[in-house]
């Protein structure tokens, strides 16, 4: 069993936003391979879609818990499914990646993503795979720099977003062959 989980925060006024990079990322690999529709687990304090890829099940997964506390949804799966931190793939924006790019990693750092960090702390680890998704820096516009907790939660705009998108397919048969 695999599950592949997107980072992001819950609600219709955080759609669209860099950090909810995750989030349409698993949007995507639900549509792509035809998994049920996200349904809520209270429990996991999630949205889940389940399907089969290759023989094995696979869950998509958004925690519903907002980005700073992912872990939990994390952690309740991990002991749920009687998983280990190798069974899971983490996706999530990442400001230091140029926009329109992205970078797998293996048992990294969570480089200041409070959503990786949190995850790391509940369940005991760095030991997992993550697709980081780039969405660039705030640009010094006349002198001002936006702040990055600001800057993620901007919507994406239409240019950004399409590179974002058109990673998808690619991810797609990366982690899913």
């Amino acid at each position: 069993m695999k599950i592949i989980i997107g980072l992001g925060n819950p609600g219709k006024g955080y759609k669209n936003t860099r950090h909810n990079a995750g989030f349409l990322c698993v949007d995507f690999l639900q549509q792509a391979f035809g998994f049920e529709p996200f349904t809520s687990d209270k429990k996991m304090s999630a949205e889940i879609s389940s399907g089969a890829r290759n023989g094995e099940k696979v869950l998509l997964v958004k925690p519903m818990t907002f980005m700073n506390n992912s872990g939990t949804a994390v952690q309740a799966l991990l002991q749920f499914y009687k998983l280990t931190p190798a069974d899971i793939i983490v996706i999530h924006d990442d400001i230091d990646i140029a926009s329109g790019t992205y970078k797998t990693t293996l048992s990294s750092r969570p480089a200041g993503h409070n959503g990786v960090a949190d995850i790391m702390e509940k369940i005991g680890t760095q030991d997992f795979f993550r697709i980081r998704l780039g969405i660039g820096r705030p640009t010094e516009i006349l002198g001002v720099c936006i702040p990055p907790h600001d800057y993620v939660l901007q919507k994406f705009g239409e240019e950004e977003l399409t590179k974002l998108q058109t990673l998808f397919p690619k991810i797609a048969t990366e982690i899913l062959p």
